[in-house]
């Protein structure tokens, strides 16, 4: 057998072997849109083949009827907060520890840096105690602060590396010019640190979107659901409305595909650029 012939046959095997693997991995997101516009409910009811049943938009029309606007905005809402509290405080933080000397600074940055290695869900009985005494329980800010407390420790050591890399002369000049700590942190600091900060905001943003547990421990009335307490009511052992589920979390999809659609190559640009040399 000659070396083309052996290439040929080579290349076919890989596109066999990359083909079944593509399949594989898009046949569950395939059969959930498919699940989203098929009539009926039980997922057990549901036809291999992608719309193999027909096509319907009853199960977004119930969505609509129903609480699912109030849940997207409820999302929305501590999305929002989450990222601009995060994006505030550990900027601010990390400024602080990578541009000031003072006592107990590597203790404090050790500490963070041990909060973060344990799993947030281990503190769940601490939050909830907090978070009943002051008020916080089935309330959107309650949950946000929660977030918040979890997304500060990380952050700041991520920026706080970032900003070590930009050169201190920076400062020193600006402090010459006259400009104090926090117009230097505004209008030198913060366009420098652009990348990193995007990087933070994106993330930060995306994170309360879909999560289920905190929001199970600190929301209990219908009106303060989110998008994932809501959804997940529908695929209980009480209700098995699979259907409604699926239309409901591709709806939660198109949002991001077309976010990061339009982000992408900002975020491909500033984390590209992010390189800072003294």
């Amino acid at each position: 057998m000659g070396v083309k012939a052996t290439r040929t046959i080579n290349s076919i095997v890989i596109v066999i072997i990359l083909t079944i693997v593509a399949l594989a991995v898009l046949y569950p997101l395939v059969y959930t849109v498919s699940s989203a516009f098929s009539p009926g409910n039980d997922i057990s009811n549901m036809p291999l083949i992608p719309f193999g049943k027909g096509v319907t938009f009853d199960h977004f029309k119930t969505l609509f009827s129903g609480s699912y606007v109030r849940w997207f905005l409820n999302t929305l809402i501590i999305a929002s907060f989450t990222s601009a509290g995060t994006l505030l405080v550990a900027s601010m933080g990390a400024y602080v520890f990578s541009r000031f000397r003072f006592t107990f600074k590597k203790s404090m940055m050790m500490s963070m840096l041990i909060l973060q290695i344990f799993p947030s869900f281990v503190g769940m009985v601490a939050i909830y105690v907090i978070l009943y005494r002051i008020g916080g329980l089935d309330t959107l800010w309650g949950l946000v602060l929660v977030y918040l407390a979890g997304n500060i420790p990380y952050n700041t050591w991520l920026v706080k590396s970032y900003m070590d890399n930009i050169p201190k002369s920076l400062d020193e000049a600006a402090r010459i010019d006259g400009a104090n700590h926090f117009r230097i942190y505004g209008t030198i600091i913060l366009p420098i640190a652009k990348p990193i900060l995007i990087f933070l905001t994106v993330t930060s943003f995306t994170g309360p979107w879909m999560d289920y547990i905190f929001p199970k421990m600190v929301l209990r009335s219908d009106a303060n659901m989110t998008l994932a307490l809501g959804l997940f009511n529908f695929v209980t052992d009480r209700k098995n409305e699979f259907t409604n589920f699926a239309a409901g979390a591709l709806l939660v999809a198109i949002p991001f595909v077309i976010f990061f659609i339009i982000t992408q190559k900002m975020l491909v640009t500033s984390l590209g650029g992010a390189a800072v040399k003294e």
